[in-house]
């Protein structure tokens, strides 16, 4: 591997395991009794159901580096999935877990957010 290769791949697995940590600490938050009090709108239970929304967006993330990971290993690292061409350094150094390039992760986020995209 190259020398790039290896900075890039300490820093996924750099940030995979503090994703790891944090997600195994909102999990002890959420492991926490909650007593709902129907009539005053539990502040607990708000906080709770933010926690299991952190934690599932955590949890993409962290499947995100995970693919990266799987890429680096392949030897495709850099290469967008849905065009196959490569995606600009700049954009990887931003975001080391990107498996699309910019332009189509727009593409993507488009299509989601009328429905016709699922991953």
């Amino acid at each position: 591997m190259g020398h790039e290769t290896e900075v890039e791949r300490a820093t996924l697995e750099r940030e995979r395991k503090e994703l790891i940590d944090e997600v195994e600490r909102l999990r002890d938050a959420l492991k926490g009794e909650v007593r709902v009090d129907t009539e005053e709108g539990d502040p607990d239970l708000h906080e709770r159901e933010k926690n299991l929304a952190l934690v599932q967006t955590l949890e993409g993330k962290l499947q995100s580096i995970d693919r990266a990971l799987r890429a680096l290993k392949l030897g495709v690292y850099g290469v967008c999935e849905r065009c196959h061409e490569r995606i600009d350094r700049a954009r990887l150094q931003a975001r080391p877990d990107a498996t699309l390039c910019l332009g189509c992760q727009r593409e993507v986020e488009r299509l989601a957010r009328r429905g016709l995209y699922r991953e």
